[in-house]
């Protein structure tokens, strides 16, 4: 059995900085809808896909929303569990430093 705590506080910070980004994909997702409907546009006059696509848009919305959501709330908690770690092995240290460890 080992005495060590080994925090990966690296993994931690590219974990973080990945679910921000995601965070900031879904954030722009609603924003592509346009420009997706107009790229179908109506093949052989119809608009069955276009519809289609609006339609899977609309109800994915929500959902995205919802999941949003949830990654701002997994980044802020890899967020803080970070910095707490950070913070206490600061701690740690300086006490190490004043007594004479």
């Amino acid at each position: 059995m080992s005495d060590e705590v080994l925090i990966p506080l690296a993994s931690m910070a590219e974990l973080d900085r990945a679910l921000k980004d995601i965070v900031i994909e879904f954030e722009d997702a609603g924003s592509r809808t346009d420009p997706l409907l107009e790229a179908i546009g109506r093949p052989f006059g119809r608009t069955g896909l276009r519809d289609a696509a609006d339609a899977f848009e609309g109800a994915w919305d929500d959902k995205r929303e919802t999941l949003r959501n949830h990654l701002v709330e997994l980044q802020e908690r890899v967020e803080g569990v970070r910095d707490a770690w950070q913070q206490l092995d600061l701690d740690l240290q300086s006490s190490l430093e004043q007594n004479g460890g």
